[in-house]
């Protein structure tokens, strides 16, 4: 047993560890500039930092002690903060592996504010794919990151929100199990979320990822041409081109479509179905067409008052679409994006491809828009360009 693992034994014999630092590795060059560790329920979370990424493990405390000295040795680090609920212990190693060793004991207000800052670090972590620590240009261009990678608190809505769609995307890459993806990303705008996808699927997940952002604004087209090329990020392109008739330049594997507006999104639905594309992502936006067109006598109290013919309208409009994805041949899911206490624009559309539906499947979720249809005297975009104009390649 090492020095550093029979002090650690000695220290947890006493108190539970709630949180370590170990930090200051003895070469710029080191691959990990730090590694945080934090109590859980039931076992410790280890954080390995890289320049851009960061790294995570479980285990007991039994194992602490033991891979703790593994982790201050094979990567060369000087220094740890270990904290108990009343002291700081400090570990220093000189440059010629001498240890040293600090106690001090924490005042209240020390107390207080280290079980706050273990707390609300760790439930801010525990679920996020990006977290505060890495380094990730495009979020500190944005705004969202400062440039040492904390959150700019003003930008934690965003924050927690580039996080929720990465959260959606990676259960369906986790299980695809891809080595390659070809992505358009329809109406990317700004493309804040463009950048992060392509992070994501390159730096994070090891995927060769191919992104196109399309949009219809030159001066963004441009301007988005430019980041790209400043961060290195060599296979992520921007064009200026209209949703309606895009000629994708290879097989689309995934669509993302975020605030489209309107009947924007239909196209691009109806172009992702066309393309056979795994994946869809979509964040429909202003739904105004059915809020223009429908009516009802049997059930007019949907449609009397503004407010709630506009929700509803919205909300009719996205399950129009979910069932006809499914009646091409997707299982689709209509999942939360974010709060609604942020935005009413909250409803994502996740499809993913699973071969043409059964015909009982097709017949019912087509029936259905039928019916919903007819009771409120309207149709639908998508409706229109899937099922009138090219019903015989849906789902074959």
């Amino acid at each position: 047993m090492g020095i550093i693992q029979e002090k650690l034994a000695q220290i947890l014999g006493e108190a539970a560890v709630t949180r370590a630092i170990i930090s200051k590795p003895s070469s710029k060059s080191s691959e990990y500039k730090k590694i945080d560790i934090q109590a859980k329920e039931k076992s410790y979370q280890i954080s390995k930092y890289t320049q851009k990424q960061v790294f995570h493990e479980n285990l007991s405390e039994k194992d602490l002690p033991k891979r703790i000295e593994e982790l201050i040795n094979e990567l060369s680090f000087r220094q740890m903060n270990l904290w108990t609920a009343d002291n700081e212990f400090i570990f220093l190693l000189s440059k010629k592996g001498e240890l040293s060793l600090k106690k001090r004991t924490l005042n209240e207000a020390e107390k207080c504010q280290q079980c706050s800052s273990d707390s609300t670090s760790h439930n801010r972590q525990k679920n996020y794919i990006i977290n505060e620590g890495q380094q990730v240009a495009p979020l500190v261009d944005m705004g969202v990151f400062t440039k040492d990678g904390k959150v700019v608190k003003a930008m934690y809505d965003k924050f927690r929100q580039i996080n929720r769609f990465l959260e959606i995307l990676d259960d369906e890459i986790d299980s695809a199990k891809l080595d390659h993806l070809n992505v358009i990303d329809f109406g990317c705008g700004k493309s804040y979320l463009t950048f992060v996808v392509y992070y994501y699927l390159t730096e994070i997940k090891g995927i060769k990822a191919d992104i196109i952002g399309l949009d219809l604004k030159a001066d963004v087209i441009k301007k988005c041409n430019q980041a790209a090329a400043k961060y290195g990020y060599d296979h992520l392109h921007f064009e200026l081109g209209d949703i309606n008739g895009y000629k994708a330049p290879f097989d689309v594997d995934m669509v993302i479509t975020l605030h489209a507006c309107d009947t924007a999104t239909d196209f691009a639905l109806y172009n992702a179905v066309q393309w056979n594309a795994k994946m869809i992502f979509s964040v429909p936006c202003c739904q105004h067409e059915l809020n223009k067109k429908i009516q009802s006598d049997d059930l007019s109290i949907l449609t009397r008052y503004g407010i709630i013919k506009e929700r509803f309208a919205a909300l009719a409009t996205d399950a129009i679409r979910g069932n006809l994805l499914e009646y091409a041949g997707y299982k689709t899911q209509l999942l939360e994006f974010i709060d609604f206490a942020h935005t009413p624009k909250n409803i994502l559309i996740r499809a993913v491809k699973r071969g043409a539906a059964p015909k009982s499947t097709r017949e019912k979720m087509l029936g259905e828009v039928n019916r919903l249809m007819e009771e409120f005297n309207t149709d639908q975009t998508l409706y229109n360009l899937l099922v009138n104009d090219n019903d015989s390649t849906i789902g074959k």
